[in-house]
């Protein structure tokens, strides 16, 4: 029985020294013979930088511009370098500047094809000047083709810049033994010019990347604390909502438990009523603090006392006070009780933008507006700028209290507004809507 073997026909089955040949030859295609000639135009530098956002309109014009100008000139240089650097004159020299002079401004448009047209440019220079034995580079072709080099590498990727690097050292090696004399060496300047300003390049490409990245970064992080920021914020207001829920939830539920004691002979309606008051009081508070208890942490404490309310913003304030920051309050409109959850909002609101103008604007004073109006409570909380003669510094916070804020406004569908006034200082204002209940409905 004899068995036959198949030769390997995947790239799988290739050598691993085959599959990086055909890999590095991939990505030479893709970087310098893809779409070499493709339209690619240079594009503008940014304005907004901390020198030309100061200049005028038409200056930032010029200065956008800025780049396409250092091209143009450095095409000159080529230009003249190429029409003078050699034996030539009259139309030849005008012929052997502009061949020096096109691949450089050719890096405007397609920067890949300059590089072509530049290692073209090389060979054509020598043949129009008769001078083989100067190859490869004479001096137009040496200043063009090392400025299409380092262009072409400031508008691509370092793999490129290397690629571009590999293919000039294989040409100059090729000219320097099968063409030139060896009485002019001019492969040995290019190369290590070339080398250091592609390195110089390349080191500029890997910082810019590193600072894309370190902004990306700090970006999904800005985001992700903000986020953390949300849910933290959120689940204390559940905490607090829970605990006042449950709290009249109890106090229905033994309410209707003992309602039926205070009428003498009560009618059986009526205690089946209060019966069922108390069942769906009982239900309710179990439900609510099956779903809403699994925001607790497990080192979390209930508070003994109760959830703070407008009617003890004076012990607030006195606290303040006594804190370093001088505040005011001003109570305007017929003072009503309000439901437990706005009044506690409001509380914890005005509490955090107290808080706020006492790390941010220590010295500072401030005002606290509560106005009852028709359909809802407004807030006013303002604080004026630092004192130059406050010796205390700001202490920068963790981004938790407009956050805060605008999540408990947002709950209560009310509306805020904050940001800094024209005088210096910063200022909060927050509308919450309640509607009052009636006889009726309580």
């Amino acid at each position: 029985m004899t068995q036959t073997r198949t030769a390997p026909s995947g790239d799988g089955e290739r050598s691993p020294e085959f599959r990086l040949a055909m890999d590095v030859l991939s990505g030479l295609r893709q970087d310098l013979f893809h779409d070499a000639f493709a339209y690619r135009p240079l594009p503008l530098m940014g304005t907004e930088g901390r020198l030309t956002r100061r200049l005028s309109d038409k200056r930032r014009w010029y200065a956008a511009r800025l780049p396409q100008a250092v091209v143009v000139a450095l095409a000159l240089i080529a230009m003249f370098g190429g029409s003078a650097g050699g034996s030539m004159d009259g139309p030849m020299a005008l012929l052997s500047g502009l061949v020096c002079a096109a691949p450089v401004m050719a890096t405007l448009v397609r920067p890949v094809g300059a590089f072509w047209m530049s290692m073209a440019a090389t060979p054509l220079v020598a043949l129009l000047d008769g001078r083989l034995g100067e190859w490869p580079w004479q001096p137009g072709v040496f200043i063009c083709h090392l400025t299409v080099l380092v262009v072409v590498a400031i508008r691509t990727r370092p793999r490129t810049a290397a690629w571009m690097w590999a293919l000039t050292a294989a040409y100059a090696l090729f000219a320097e033994t099968v063409i030139g004399d060896g009485e002019y060496n001019t492969s040995a300047p290019m190369l290590l010019l070339s080398a250091l300003a592609l390195l110089m390049v390349a080191v500029l490409h890997v910082r810019r990347e590193a600072r894309q990245e370190v902004t990306a970064q700090q970006t999904v992080t800005a985001h992700e604390r903000s986020r953390r920021t949300l849910l933290e914020e959120r689940t204390t207001i559940a905490r607090e909502l829970h605990d006042v829920v449950a709290h009249h939830m109890s106090v229905v539920a033994i309410q209707a438990e003992a309602a039926p004691y205070r009428v003498e002979n009560p009618p059986e309606e009526l205690e089946r009523a209060f019966a069922t008051i108390r069942e769906n009081a009982v239900a309710a508070l179990t439900e609510l603090r099956r779903v809403l208890g699994v925001v607790r942490a497990e080192d979390y404490e209930a508070p003994d006392a109760p959830q703070p309310t407008l009617a003890d913003l004076d012990a607030l304030l006195a606290n303040v006070r006594d804190a370093g920051l001088s505040v005011d309050k001003t109570v305007t409109g017929a003072v009503r009780e309000l439901s437990p959850g706005v009044e506690l909002s409001a509380y914890r609101i005005v509490q955090e933008a107290l808080s706020n103008s006492l790390r941010h604007a220590p010295g500072a004073t401030a005002r606290v507006e509560v106005s009852y109006v028709l359909g809802g409570l407004g807030l006013r909380i303002v604080n004026g700028s630092i004192p130059q003669t406050s010796l205390v510094k700001p202490s920068p916070g963790a981004g938790h209290g407009i956050t805060g804020m605008r999540e408990r406004v947002s709950m209560l569908d009310g509306e805020m507004t904050a940001g800094p006034t024209d005088d210096g200082g910063y200022e909060v204002a927050v509308f919450l809507p309640f509607r009052a209940q009636t006889e009726g409905e309580a």
